[in-house]
């Protein structure tokens, strides 16, 4: 079967949502969310590697990647209105029950997927995402305190990973020197060719303030997990500089079949440890489908 990636765009309540499509319809479908500062490009070689058996489709955010990026006053830049033009997204593609793969922002954005529309999940995929409180180490600390008592000063010093150098950092940050040239070059360039458009930085500077409401939705997931107790992989890099791999076997808490995994890789493992992933992924998704 053909491991084409098709290049789309629909209109969700009028904006343009760019999203990559592959495989056959008629086979298990994967919603595959991307995180920050990245796209639905982080899922390429995902994308190709599985289609000959499943159907994969990955969005862009609005203002992320190639999907439109509609004015404040035309959007809320909230994970919450996010993951409502996703689940619509999902209605207007007549995307069937699907896994969903949550990566870094995607975990913000998918997870509220799962709670409002828990009928819609079949499983999930945890890259790196966020539901657990042993997630959010001393990394966050000057960002929680600028939520608790902002200043100018703390701002700058907060605002500054919204830069080149800041997303770069991204990509190999806590990543081993010698698997650094596993990281494709032309992600962070793609990244950041977007985010600097007029106005981008200091949208993802808000959305990234409103991670706290993604923090306090917490218990919601967490009881999401005890309630519906979806199918779970969850993958986490042991050198993970933004979230604590003390998360990652927190998730057998609620999910005690939880597959819990933890690989010698950083942020970005779907791409410095592809081969394992991939492993992991296809024999989660042959148990379960």
């Amino acid at each position: 079967m053909s491991a084409q990636i098709f290049n789309r765009s629909i209109k969700v309540d009028g904006i343009d949502i760019f999203y990559r499509e592959a495989g056959d319809r008629k086979n298990p479908s994967l919603l595959l969310l991307h995180g920050f500062p990245s796209s639905s490009v982080m899922f390429k070689n995902l994308m190709t590697a599985l289609s000959d058996r499943y159907h994969l489709v990955a969005p862009d955010y609005p203002g992320f990647g190639f999907s439109a990026f509609p004015p404040k006053d035309q959007f809320e830049y909230t994970f919450r209105n996010i993951a409502v033009c996703i689940n619509k997204f999902t209605e207007e593609i007549n995307l069937p029950p699907f896994i969903i793969y949550l990566h870094d922002y995607g975990a913000a954005v998918g997870l509220q997927l799962c709670v409002n529309h828990p009928e819609k999940i079949r499983g999930i995929i945890v890259q790196s995402g966020n539901a657990y409180d042993e997630g959010i180490g001393p990394v966050w600390d000057e960002t929680r305190e600028y939520w608790e008592n902002p200043t100018p000063e703390k701002k700058k010093k907060v605002y500054a990973f919204l830069s080149e150098d800041g997303v770069k950092m991204q990509y190999i940050a806590g990543l081993p020197g010698e698997m650094r040239s596993r990281i494709s070059p032309e992600l962070p360039v793609l990244d950041w060719n977007v985010m600097k458009r007029p106005g981008n930085l200091d949208m993802q500077y808000e959305l990234n303030c409103d991670y706290k409401s993604h923090i306090g939705m917490f218990p919601v997931f967490q009881e999401y997990f005890r309630a519906h107790q979806p199918p779970a992989l969850v993958i986490w890099g042991k050198y993970e500089p933004f979230f604590s791999v003390d998360e990652a076997p927190c998730f057998r808490r609620d999910l005690p079949e939880a597959r819990v995994h933890i690989l010698d890789g950083s942020h970005w493992v779907l791409e410095t440890n592809f081969d394992e992933v991939l492993h992991l992924i296809e024999d989660f998704l042959t148990e379960h489908w």
